[in-house]
């Protein structure tokens, strides 16, 4: 059973930034695609960000690109959510997910594994 761990969440003024990061307890990352998803209150879970299980391959969503980036450490077992020029409407709980996949496409039904995320509240 993979178990994945999100941290770095916290509160923070608008144009502030954070960084995320997901481990596992459980099996190593390097073999899968990591994607972040955010969900705020009263809506629905939308994707963020994803990355491929090489490192080289990313995709973001258009309302972070420019000021999300999205990494993996030199053995692929932490994954980074660096979140910079925080706006109010990041505000969300963040999570990551896996899936056993050499694609970057993180659709969130086909993710096999979810973390419990961790929350990031943007202040005006």
């Amino acid at each position: 059973q993979l178990v994945l761990v999100e941290s770095g969440g916290g509160m923070v003024q608008a144009g502030g930034s954070l960084r995320l990061s997901c481990t596992t307890t459980g099996f190593p990352l390097e073999y899968f695609a990591i994607g972040w998803f955010r969900q705020a209150p009263g809506r629905e879970r939308e994707g963020v960000s994803c990355i491929d299980s090489s490192g080289k391959n990313t995709n973001y969503a258009d309302s972070v690109k420019g000021r999300f980036t999205v990494s993996r450490d030199r053995a692929g077992n932490i994954i980074y959510l660096q979140m910079d020029s925080l706006k109010p409407e990041d505000t969300a709980t963040y999570y990551c997910a896996a899936e056993g996949t050499t694609s970057w496409d993180c659709q969130s039904n086909k993710m096999d594994f979810w973390g419990k995320g961790t929350l990031v509240t943007v202040s005006s």
